[in-house]
């Protein structure tokens, strides 16, 4: 089974309507999670509505999320409208990941694999700092892409084939 993970950028979300509109799409549920807290109305609520936000995606089942998302949008429809607009309208593209086999969900609710790697890439041009060409820089991105795969080949695995086994 194929997914795609990514944050709600307009640029990629586009792209894989585009070419892969048929494969799944999780949003990822930090990124999801630091955005709820822009339509918080008060400080003082900023917990009590994380925690809300946690309860959904740490639901059992799909239709448990459902219904604690319906209930903390009859809690804060009165104390936090915007809030409740923003997960009636978002929080079900975060949800995919219920589709999947409970082994699989940590590992596949948040996009920070792809995080990793361009971490990875930012902490090694960052030390070579100047780069006399695009086609420098290219073959040092490059080389780092291909040492990450190569670990990703040979060493400990993100998903095992047991965690693969229950998709398919």
């Amino acid at each position: 089974m194929e997914l795609i993970v990514s944050d709600d950028h307009a640029g990629l979300k586009s792209a894989r309507k585009a070419v892969f509109p048929a494969i799944p799409w999780q949003r990822c549920v930090f990124h999801m999670a630091q955005k709820a807290q822009a339509y918080v109305p008060k400080k003082s609520m900023r917990e009590e509505i994380a925690q809300s936000v946690r309860d959904i995606y740490n639901s059992p089942t799909r239709e448990a999320a459902l219904a604690v998302k319906a209930a903390v949008i009859k809690n804060y429809t009165s104390l936090a409208l915007a809030f409740c607009r923003w997960l009636k309208n978002n929080i079900e593209e975060g949800l995919t990941f219920m589709n999947f086999p409970r082994s699989c969900w940590k590992k596949v609710r948040t996009s920070n694999v792809v995080e990793r790697v361009n971490g990875e890439v930012k902490r090694r041009t960052r030390v070579a700092r100047l780069f006399p060409n695009e086609e420098s820089c290219l073959r040092l991105v490059t080389a780092v892409l291909q040492e990450v795969h190569e670990m990703w080949k040979s060493g400990k695995k993100y998903m095992t084939l047991e965690d693969q086994k229950n998709i398919f």
